[in-house]
């Protein structure tokens, strides 16, 4: 993989299955992003949960692929992994809600005018409602750079409210980027 298939400018999502380097790549992108601009209005919003399916680890966050710079707003949400957590539709939803709620908490924290935003793992604050898409890609385009990576694979499930969500976030972040980056 290239150390640098995402543009720093304007917005980009990266998308796929679970373990193909999505966070890895957000991390050098936030990386190449400090190198040339430094720290200051540099946001990063860490949504991901760490899961372990069949032995193996899926997702987690950015830290285990770069150290956040001291200067750099760091909001982590400890969150949730609803289909897997989750033994009914509604506990899933209801665990949805609660890193939704945690994700824009972290949001609503974070400085007014941010000249980066790198988000790791974006849908897990839409699981719960797409229609929070907004809140998340207007925050992101007060920034010169906003680079968001979300899961996308029917490896998870598709049969839950949560599922459905969570494709219907990802069509929303989809049609609002300038750039996609496809991993398989």
């Amino acid at each position: 993989m290239s150390d640098s298939p995402v543009p720093l400018d304007g917005s980009a999502l990266v998308v796929g299955p679970s373990n193909v380097g999505k966070t890895r790549l957000t991390a050098r992108a936030l990386d190449r992003w400090v190198a040339r601009h430094g720290t200051d209005g540099c946001v990063v919003l860490d949504f991901a949960p760490t899961v372990e399916r069949d032995g193996e680890v899926l997702g987690g966050p950015l830290t285990q692929f770069t150290t956040v710079p001291e200067g750099v707003s760091n909001g982590v949400v400890d969150a949730h992994a609803p289909r897997s957590e989750g033994e009914t539709d509604d506990e899933a939803r209801a665990l949805a809600a609660e890193n939704a709620a945690a994700a824009f908490e972290a949001l609503d924290a974070a400085p007014a005018t941010p000249t980066a935003v790198f988000v790791n793992d974006a849908t897990i604050a839409l699981q719960a409602d797409p229609d929070a898409t907004g809140r998340l890609t207007d925050y992101c385009e007060r920034a010169d750079c906003a680079v968001l990576n979300a899961f996308e694979s029917d490896e998870l499930g598709v049969d839950s409210s949560v599922s459905e969500n969570e494709v219907a976030g990802l069509d929303a972040l989809r049609s609002w980027a300038d750039r996609i980056v496809e991993l398989s």
